[in-house]
């Protein structure tokens, strides 16, 4: 395990530093004082977590923690700070910690171990990797896939939460579009949707995530790694992770939020160590 810790206030960034180091899990600590030496650090170095300070110069912490993002869509970030008032803006970001100063040692390894425990991948790495806690993104071999076409992207989100089921295009057409007509062309510019996506997909030579069969669609769940399935699962990493946010920017994913809500996350882990 590596960490990088971010400070501009020397003594509380060697306490820290410090402090990582006496961890049970031993892992690798770089301190660092400016956003220009983080950002060069995390570019070099495959980091697992990332302390940082939010109220420094030259660049917010809330601003680094997003281009750290950007480089390492996995990082896992702590934001430690004087200040609980950005507590929202740091929590929006989907931060995995956050640590009021004086630190506590206690309080930093147990903020530590719930990071690696959310940041861990299952034993099977898969090429293609689906984040659907907070927002709806994909990565193929760590890098962020990018849509030409919104809709696409949202094509992509629905037939996923659909859990590899078939969809025909009437009822894409409905989540997509909602209280639209369906006629014959909106029919045609769903059919532009549909190609966008499988031209995406087949750019970044993962055209076999999704299958069409009679005019209808689905996402092959065996040709990914899904927070989602791995909740569904039992797996105890996606159950610690989900926080009550299910692809925020899509209106008919508030179903499956619903019915992840109810679930007793207890009842998940006891099943899940029998």
């Amino acid at each position: 395990m590596q960490i990088l810790c971010v400070d501009d206030e020397v003594l509380i960034l060697e306490l820290t530093v410090s402090m990582c180091r006496e961890l049970p899990q031993k892992p690798q600590v770089h301190g660092a004082q400016t956003a220009r030496e983080a950002l060069g650090w995390l570019q070099e170095n495959n980091t697992d977590i990332v302390i940082l300070d939010i109220n420094m110069p030259e660049m917010d912490g809330i601003t680094l923690a997003a281009k750290m993002k950007e480089l390492r869509p996995d990082l896992a970030v702590i934001f430690l700070t004087g200040y609980s008032e950005y507590a929202v803006d740091a929590f929006a970001l989907h931060a995995s910690g956050y640590l009021l100063k004086p630190v506590n040692a206690k309080r930093l390894a147990a903020e530590i171990e719930y990071a690696m425990r959310g940041r861990s991948a299952p034993a099977n790495t898969a090429h293609v990797k689906v984040r659907t806690f907070g927002e709806f993104d994909v990565f193929v071999d760590g890098n962020p896939v990018v849509f030409s076409r919104a809709r696409a992207k949202e094509l992509l989100a629905y037939l996923i939460d659909r859990q590899g089921g078939y969809v025909t295009r009437a009822n894409l057409f409905a989540a997509l579009w909602e209280d639209g007509l369906y006629d014959r062309s909106m029919q045609k510019q769903l059919d532009v949707v549909i190609r966008s996506l499988r031209t995406t997909l087949e750019e970044n030579g993962v055209g076999d995530i999704i299958e069409i069969h009679k005019g209808s669609l689905r996402a092959v769940p065996e040709k990914m790694d899904c927070d989602l399935y791995r909740f569904f699962k039992g797996d105890i990493r996606a159950v610690d992770a989900y926080r009550g946010e299910y692809m925020n920017a899509y209106s008919w994913a508030s179903l499956t939020e619903s019915y992840m809500d109810r679930i007793d996350k207890n009842n998940i882990k006891r099943s899940s160590s029998k």
